[in-house]
């Protein structure tokens, strides 16, 4: 009888210190949250106040980067158009070549192209 009452009465007040414990704690911690309330507030605040402020000064910024890329477009769209106005120019003109060369009967196109063999090569001294 001795040693089981040894273990109930050890294990009964830990189970009463765990208890103590967990109500410690729960205890603790609503004073660490009712402490921490205000700071968090202020932060809150701080961060609200802060964000405000980078929207005010960012907003001209903003403004003015919205006018660059738009005159970046236009300034683009301008030179594209003469780009490809440039191109369609150059493409027409080796349409045009490229068919005066395909009327042209083969033996006029190859005979300006012939080298005369009957002449000396030219050696170095």
């Amino acid at each position: 009888m001795g040693l089981s009452s040894f273990f109930k009465n050890l294990f009964g007040s830990t189970k009463e210190s765990v208890t103590e414990l967990a109500n410690n704690a729960e205890s603790t911690f609503e004073q660490a949250k009712e402490a921490a309330a205000p700071y968090i507030e202020k932060a809150e605040a701080f961060a609200e106040e802060t964000i405000e402020k980078v929207k005010e000064v960012s907003e001209p910024i903003i403004d003015q980067a919205a006018d660059y890329a738009e005159k970046a477009q236009e300034t683009v769209n301008e030179y594209a158009d003469k780009a490809a106005k440039v191109v369609n120019d150059a493409v027409d003109t080796i349409k045009e070549k490229t068919a005066s060369f395909a009327n042209e009967p083969a033996e006029t196109t190859s005979s300006e192209t012939v080298v005369d063999v009957s002449e000396k090569p030219v050696t170095e001294a």
